[in-house]
């Protein structure tokens, strides 16, 4: 049996490699567009839920004081003021007082702790284009005018905008930096072609207000770990448009170490095996061809093996590579991609865990995960999780 496993291991390397060939070409012809100009501009409200004190957290929303653009306005959340994120708000809001405001939370709607503060936000918006905005994140300074571009096409309900990391400083940062460019955000943009499939991603995500309330607000979604996903599926199954946008927005990461990048992405996979069918997540693992081949040759060593794994390797860094380099200004070096196969070993397995796990710690808080990304109460037993797997199993 062992023979057949590896050859079913090797083959499905091949596939995957097609498949990130073809990720990166859908990629590469996109980037050969301009983002499109508005003829009007629409107010805007940002809504930048806070917790904690990401890197240059301050230099962060300093970056969205100055936008190319008349009419907006940014709303920072946060939930107490015990949150060391609430002095460098308030301190972006007496720097920048006609463009920021601050929120406190009011309630716990619900156990998703973003969406919470996000009902706070929606209400107190005084537009009717509404931008979810991670507080880690960074725009081009064009970055709102292409998104009033996208909203004067009346059948486009929700922006999203394909994310690329920068500034790392550690292997931490930049293992998480070039995993967002090489899957995340090429993923965003390829999707729509290759599939007819949207992936919304809440790192960027414009919502017009009249769609949002009429699948609830917000407040629809406290109970949703992975709402960005959930919101772009239900967008879909209306069929309102969806645009994916040419300029990207930046993730800060600087500093993270390895257990970070790896607890990030342990947490991602209950949500994307919990938001999807299971079929599609066993799919999910072809994006990463360099594991299953490293496996294939292990369950039967081999010459030609051992080249076909060699290739694999070779092929996925330099594909990688080559999307970073196709969202993102600042140069990567040599140390990218010698840090590919380390990325891919450790994001299989966080897919390995999305396979048996339903529990992720978020924000300080231990949250249990079900079919649809729903979140059960903290102090809920296994029975529910284990008679959900047979649910999905049926």
């Amino acid at each position: 049996m062992l023979p057949v496993f590896s050859q079913i291991c090797f083959l499905a390397a091949v596939v995957g490699c097609f498949a990130v060939l073809l990720q990166w070409a859908l990629l590469l012809r996109s980037r050969k567009k301009a983002p499109p100009v508005p003829s009007t501009t629409p107010g805007i409200s940002i809504l930048k839920p806070l917790c904690g004190r990401d890197d240059d957290l301050l230099g962060n929303l300093e970056n969205f004081a100055a936008l190319d653009y008349p009419v907006y306005e940014v709303l920072l959340g946060v939930k107490d003021r015990n949150d060391p994120a609430f002095p460098l708000a308030e301190q972006a809001v007496a720097t920048w007082p006609d463009r920021f405001q601050l929120h406190l939370q009011r309630g716990t709607p619900g156990y998703n702790p973003k969406v919470n503060q996000l009902v706070t936000l929606e209400e107190a918006a005084r537009h009717d284009i509404l931008v979810v905005s991670d507080s880690n994140t960074r725009v081009p300074a064009g970055y709102l005018r292409e998104m009033a571009a996208a909203f004067e096409d009346p059948a486009v309900m929700c922006f999203t905008s394909p994310v690329v990391g920068v500034g790392e400083q550690t292997l931490g940062s930049l293992l998480d930096n070039v995993h967002l460019a090489s899957c995340v955000g090429a993923g965003m943009v390829a999707a729509p072609a290759a599939s007819g499939k949207f992936l919304v991603v809440g790192k960027s995500m414009a919502l017009r207000r009249p769609a949002l309330q009429a699948l609830g607000g917000f407040r629809a979604f406290v109970n949703i770990l992975a709402e960005d996903y959930v919101i772009g599926v239900k967008m879909m199954e209306r069929r309102a448009g969806i645009y994916v946008a040419q300029q990207p927005v930046l993730n800060l990461s600087r500093d993270k170490g390895v257990r970070d990048f790896l607890a990030r992405y342990v947490r991602w996979s209950v949500i994307h095996r919990t938001a999807i069918s299971p079929l599609t997540y066993l799919a999910q693992s072809l994006m990463n061809p360099m594991p299953l081949a490293a496996l294939g040759l292990a369950l039967q060593p081999s010459v030609p093996g051992a080249v076909v794994f060699a290739a694999v390797l070779l092929l996925k860094a330099f594909i990688d590579l080559a999307c970073t380099k196709l969202l993102r200004t600042e140069p990567v070096g040599l140390w990218a991609l010698a840090s590919v196969p380390l990325k891919d070993v450790l994001l299989f397995g966080a897919w390995l865990n999305g396979l048996f796990s339903r529990r992720v710690n978020w924000r300080g808080n231990r949250l249990r995960v079900t079919t649809g990304s729903v979140l059960l109460p903290p102090e809920s037993d296994d029975t529910a999780l284990a008679a959900d797997d047979v649910r999905r199993a049926a």
